[in-house]
């Protein structure tokens, strides 16, 4: 799978982590956002991965920063981009199953880097539903207000 991973000044050490273990894993990751622990806007480090995944240069995206809130903000604000917020592997689930997201948030500073991974494998490890109703309600999240 391939995978697109962006965090600000805060999550880069998890997000270099988590490239080592998915690396590991199998998995083609390309990570964008902050170079360095100096400081980075996180809504720039959504941006980059948006474009990434809007371009089609990978199947899903994994946010970091500090809680996931500003990240997961900044990324839902484009078309087509459902980004999840998850603090546990049943809300990671529950993304990919009944909303289809396709970006998960994490916190640096809520989660451990063992937890973090357990919620990222089961986020790709989830296919979305194809229960008609969960199907018509990702369309309406996509669909202008």
């Amino acid at each position: 799978m391939k995978l697109v991973l962006s965090s600000d000044h805060a999550g880069i050490e998890m997000r270099k982590w988590l490239v080592g273990k998915l690396t590991s894993a199998g998995h083609a990751c390309q990570e964008v956002g902050a170079p360095d622990e100096s400081s980075y806007d996180y809504p720039d480090a959504s941006d980059e991965l948006v474009n990434v995944l809007a371009q089609g240069q990978a199947d899903y995206g994994i946010l970091i920063c500090g809680t996931g809130i500003g990240v997961s903000i900044r990324a839902n604000r484009y078309a087509n981009m459902r980004c999840a917020l998850c603090t546990t592997e049943y809300m990671a689930a529950m993304a990919r199953e009944h909303n289809d997201a396709n970006i998960i948030a994490l916190g640096s500073r809520v989660l451990g880097t063992e937890q973090a991974l357990a919620i990222v494998h089961t986020f790709l490890g989830t296919a979305a539903s194809q229960v008609p109703r969960h199907v018509a309600r990702v369309e309406k999240l996509s669909a202008p207000v």
